[in-house]
């Protein structure tokens, strides 16, 4: 009989822990662990802030330059653990590609201060890792007693760190060339010796902000916007304010390579013949760093629910 009693509170305690890390999800044939797993993938679109083409006038800061043409699909994957639906942490792949070019501002060149005839334009794949927190402020309030539903709308912050590749890339001729090693700018010439070559593999600081919807306690939807902050300003091969001299590729490159960069590092004679390379025109915004951001449709699976 002792047996049967020991065994009884053995079960008793067991049930007891296994409960106490658990609360009922929104429909109450579910329980929720203390910590879930979500699987997921989105789509959406990706674009950026570069020096190259923007809106008309002669260049503001950050949504104010946006041109939504320039929006190109990126696609991204997913997982998350989130703690009692409060915090989570976040590991997601992004992948796109952003682009950027002068002629865009043809209808308002009156307005842009040269920009238009500045003609430079860049596309570039673009792949970011990232590692973050989400906070969903709703569920700060404790749904455990079930004296009211947890919401179904969650709306959510996120910030983190990224690490991410790029590679600009222009068009001449129907051909597309890699930019960063044709130091358009000088980049690691004697005669610039501010003017360093730039990596192609960065970290960047991420922050967005989300609203998260439970289809079923297993699917959920999200739509989130998130906005990498670089830390560098040649997303599109663009910062320095003035040229250089076209001469001195030939110092520092293969001939081959030198012809293409002569072309490339200054295109203003594409839409006015008679120009000759002038350093004291202006060229990029040192000042500003460059970012980019998506807007995403995310779709996940749930992991960890437990069915009453």
């Amino acid at each position: 009989m002792r047996k049967f009693h020991l065994a009884g509170v053995l079960c008793f305690f067991l049930v007891c822990q296994s409960v106490k890390g658990q609360y009922y999800f929104f429909n109450d044939k579910y329980y929720d662990n203390d910590v879930v797993i979500e699987l997921g993938g989105s789509f959406g679109i990706m674009n950026a802030f570069t020096d190259l083409g923007g809106k008309k006038g002669i260049g503001k800061n950050f949504i104010k330059d946006l041109n939504w043409k320039n929006s190109k699909p990126g696609f991204g994957l997913h997982v998350i653990a989130t703690y009692r639906s409060v915090i989570g942490l976040r590991l997601q792949g992004t992948f796109g590609q952003v682009v950027s070019y002068d002629s865009i501002l043809k209808d308002v060149k009156e307005t842009t201060f040269g920009r238009y005839e500045r003609n430079l334009s860049f596309k570039s794949r673009i792949t970011d890792i990232q590692l973050g927190i989400e906070v969903h402020p709703l569920f700060f309030k404790n749904y455990y007693n079930r004296d009211e539903e947890p919401p179904f709308l969650s709306p959510y912050i996120v910030a983190g760190v990224g690490y991410f590749s790029f590679d600009p890339q222009a068009n001449l001729n129907g051909q597309w060339y890699s930019l960063q090693p044709l130091s358009t700018e000088g980049q690691g010439f004697a005669e610039y010796p501010d003017r360093k070559p730039y990596k192609l593999n960065q970290l960047n600081l991420a922050a967005g902000l989300g609203v998260k919807y439970e289809v079923t306690s297993l699917i959920n939807a999200r739509l989130e916007v998130n906005h990498r902050f670089l830390m560098t300003d040649y997303l599109d091969d663009v910062s320095e304010d003035s040229y250089i001299d076209p001469a001195l590729f030939n110092n520092y490159l293969s001939a081959g390579r030198a012809a293409i960069a002569q072309q490339l590092f200054d295109r203003r004679a594409e839409v006015d013949p008679g120009h000759i390379t002038n350093p004291a025109y202006h060229r990029g915004d040192p000042k500003d760093k460059d970012a980019f951001f998506t807007i995403e449709l995310k779709v996940g699976v749930t992991l960890g629910r437990q069915r009453r």
